[in-house]
């Protein structure tokens, strides 16, 4: 916000959500984001067909598919996300990791979120229910979420935010995954909205 001749002017921040599942986290983020004005969701970009759960916003939020090789390619790509004029990327179940043609364009505003602590249970391979039946075996007593920042890496870039919760004995995967989930939906959101306007604060 910028205070000019005894008026506030706001600044507009503009959002893409990239995801490859269900798009449970995209929606949850698409209706947090919806009254907060400085704030908009622009597009959804998915290497997969429009979701059922989120055909309905089509009418406000744009959905563009791209193929795992455009995505890594990151040209075509890279064209889309500056006509929307996106200010940040929101990774929300992608599993295609993000080419540092577009990490180069947006350093420090590539935002991930991971179904465990990291360090823990990071890394190649280790997203979604992997994640959950990894930290089962692995018999923890904790889990959680870690909100972070995307570089070149797997699960490697700055961590912004964390929160756990208990595992139980006799917790299945099924069970650790619907604990993880919705630490998710409570905190994901807040955190993208609090890291945006700390990084932006006038």
């Amino acid at each position: 916000m910028v205070f000019n001749n005894n008026v506030y002017f706001y600044k507009m921040f503009n959002l893409a959500i990239f995801i490859s599942g269900k798009g449970t986290n995209a929606k949850n983020i698409i209706e947090y984001f919806q009254f907060i004005n400085d704030i908009q969701i622009k597009i959804i970009v998915s290497n997969n067909p429009c979701p059922p759960l989120l055909e309905p916003y089509n009418s406000k939020i744009s959905f563009k598919q791209f193929s795992k090789q455009e995505i890594l390619r990151g040209d075509k790509l890279l064209n889309t996300l500056k006509s929307f004029k996106i200010s940040y990327i929101i990774l929300a179940g992608f599993l295609i990791k993000i080419p540092a043609s577009i990490i180069n364009i947006f350093p420090k505003k590539i935002i991930n979120i991971h179904p465990s602590l990291l360090p823990d249970f990071g890394g190649k391979g280790m997203y979604g229910f992997n994640v959950h039946k990894a930290v089962y075996f692995a018999q923890k007593n904790e889990t959680g979420i870690t909100i972070h920042l995307v570089n070149s890496e797997y699960d490697d870039g700055k961590i912004i935010f964390q929160a756990k919760c208990t595992i139980f004995n006799n917790d299945k995967p099924k069970d650790i995954q619907k604990k993880v989930q919705k630490l998710e939906y409570k905190f994901y959101p807040i955190i993208i909205e609090k890291y945006i306007f700390s990084k932006n604060d006038n």
